[in-house]
């Protein structure tokens, strides 16, 4: 599994596999890519620094303090 952030786009890219996808679909932010049988081969995140926040406050099961910056 590899992934890539593009801070420029907010696009966070995640390669399940090395193979090439077939075709894609879209739900809201999230594009998942797959291959002819059915499987995930990408999944590309739009607006990523929001959109993964809503994804852990909807597993942890509510709001949470989760701060999208860095701390030093």
């Amino acid at each position: 599994m590899e992934y890539k952030y593009d801070k420029e786009t907010d696009i966070l890219s995640i390669k399940l596999s090395k193979e090439k996808p077939d075709f894609g679909e879209q739900k809201e932010n999230i594009i998942t890519h797959y291959n002819k049988n059915g499987k995930p081969i990408e999944i590309e995140i739009l607006d990523a620094s929001k959109t993964t926040v809503k994804i852990v406050e909807a597993v942890l099961g509510g709001k949470h303090n989760i701060s999208t910056t860095k701390s030093h």
